[in-house]
């Protein structure tokens, strides 16, 4: 490697920190929206927000990145394989926001703080028309963005380029192809489930616990996961926000929930969820630092950590068994005459409702199927923004068979689309689906864990998932990565195999 090539990397390395450091600040700024800040702050801070993305923007797509990478890229062959990760990351993420212009960047970060305020009075009034046209200009800025990006990134559709930006290389044909299998797999097992003469009673899931009782539950759960919100060292903290979210990295991570005296599985499992997040971002080498490398790999590869700590292990029976009689000791009144098996199998039935993140681990992906299928058909112009509503309640009609009775459980439930985030959606399920692969060979790698969880010990799973996931950042895309991991192309068996285990222990069959 010449000096000049070294010269240029560190040059990159230095610009790369630069701009992880004011787009980590825009992340606080982001968390303090949806947290702490006033209502009437809200223009003020759409200003910040937008400002600061412009900088970041300036800072990616300043011709000079360019230059340096041509450099690079000109005595490649010496560099290892995490410099030439990064360098890979970089010369992407110059191509692809050097064609975005100021004006459009400027414009989008301005209304994503207008529309998300928006779609907050729109939910609870329970009135999409308030929503309706900040949606569809939403829409059509993501679209301007897609219809550029398609062509840098060089994908058949433009909602293939949205879908890029959330897992690198994967296209609404291939989720196509594995969401197929998935639901068929999913509506027989539900199918099963349903025809079963066993009925768990849902009612022990609706005992009042004070929120209180629920912010020391909460405190529990994040000790058992080991994520730290109480020592002089921690990195992390637990607010409370309408819905829960994970913002951060490294040494600060933080994560929200919200809490409902009558439904208190509802925020230990959003604890639980968020807290997979938040291992994950905790979890990257610490080497890695600012640079493109020191991010996770994609947002389903992220999501596959909070299912599996949600999921496998909060839901599993090794885990309430252990957690359960904690729970008991903060609130004897809230659970007593109920028995852990009774409690254990409520938390885990199948019950289709409207609400994806209420929603069991059986029928949750076929939320998220109705979200990715009116996606692809928002931007292939084959549905309008009035449409959305009817559509998204006929879709939930046929996929879950409920009756949508408002907008706000209905196609305002969720906040994404306030934000642009088209093409997200699809990463919850894919999430799904990994951690079905990641728990396959762990179990094979630490065939005790079960037996380690229900003594009260989290550390073989984090550190299996440490080795396994987090230390290795974005050095693969995430395919790479599962067959890295596993060995494996990505597939539906081991998760549809995890879920069938569970149900039939549950239900009988």
């Amino acid at each position: 490697m010449t000096d000049k090539a070294k010269e240029a990397y560190s040059a990159l390395m230095a610009r790369s920190k630069e701009m992880f450091v004011i787009g980590s600040a825009g992340g606080i700024l982001h968390w303090d929206m949806e947290t702490k800040m006033p209502p009437a702050a809200q223009a003020m801070r759409g200003e910040q927000l937008s400002a600061l993305e412009l900088i970041v923007h300036k800072k990616l797509t300043d011709p000079e990145n360019d230059a340096l990478l041509m450099i690079c890229e000109g005595d490649i062959d010496p560099f290892d394989q995490i410099e030439r990760r990064n360098l890979h990351l970089l010369r992407k993420s110059y191509d692809e926001s050097s064609k975005i212009p100021d004006k459009l960047v400027t414009e989008t970060a301005l209304h994503q703080s207008k529309c998300n305020m928006v779609w907050k009075k729109a939910k609870a009034a329970k009135d999409f028309g308030m929503f309706r046209d900040d949606l569809g200009k939403m829409i059509e800025l993501r679209k301007q963005a897609a219809d550029i990006l398609m062509d840098v990134k060089g994908t058949r559709t433009p909602y293939d380029a949205l879908l890029d930006q959330f897992e690198p290389n994967m296209t609404a044909e291939r989720i196509d192809e594995v969401f197929k299998e998935m639901r068929e797999g999913l509506i027989k097992l539900m199918d099963k489930v349903l025809s079963s003469d066993t009925k768990p009673d849902l009612s022990v899931l609706e005992r009042k616990v004070p929120v209180d009782v629920q912010r020391r539950v909460s405190s529990d759960a994040m000790a058992f996961i080991g994520y730290d919100t109480t020592s002089p060292e921690a990195g992390g903290r637990l607010d409370e926000t309408e819905h829960p979210f994970t913002t951060g990295s490294f040494d600060d991570v933080r994560i929200t929930t919200h809490y409902y005296e009558d439904r208190f599985f509802s925020s230990l499992f959003s604890v639980m969820h968020e807290g997979g997040h938040a291992l994950y971002d905790q979890g990257i080498p610490r080497e890695w630092m600012y640079q493109p490398v020191g991010t996770p790999c994609s947002y389903g590869i992220h999501e596959s950590q909070s299912r599996f700590v949600e999921n496998i292990v909060g839901r599993s029976p090794e885990f309430l068994n252990y957690a359960l009689p904690r729970f008991r000791k903060f609130s004897p009144r809230s659970f007593k005459g109920l028995k852990n098996k009774d409690i254990i199998a409520a938390a885990n039935a199948v019950n289709p409702s409207k609400i994806r993140v209420e929603a069991d681990e059986v029928t949750y992906a076929l939320h998220v199927i109705v979200r990715f299928e009116i996606e692809k058909d928002i931007f292939a112009g084959k549905v309008s923004v009035d449409e959305l509503p009817q559509l998204w309640n006929q879709k939930y009609s046929d996929y879950l068979g409920v009756k949508i009775e408002n907008d706000a459980e209905g196609v305002l439930q969720d906040t994404h689309w306030s934000g642009g985030a088209f093409g997200y959606f699809p990463s919850y399920a894919l999430g799904n689906i990994y951690s079905g692969m990641f728990l396959d060979k762990m179990q094979k790698d630490v065939p005790q864990w079960r037996k380690g969880v229900r003594g009260g010990d989290f550390a073989p799973v984090l550190q299996w998932l440490r080795t396994n996931v987090h230390s290795k950042g974005d050095l693969y895309d995430p395919a790479d990565l599962i067959k890295a991991v596993t060995g494996k192309e990505i597939t539906v068996a081991p998760f549809l195999k995890y879920l069938e285990r569970k149900m039939s222990k549950i239900y009988g069959f």
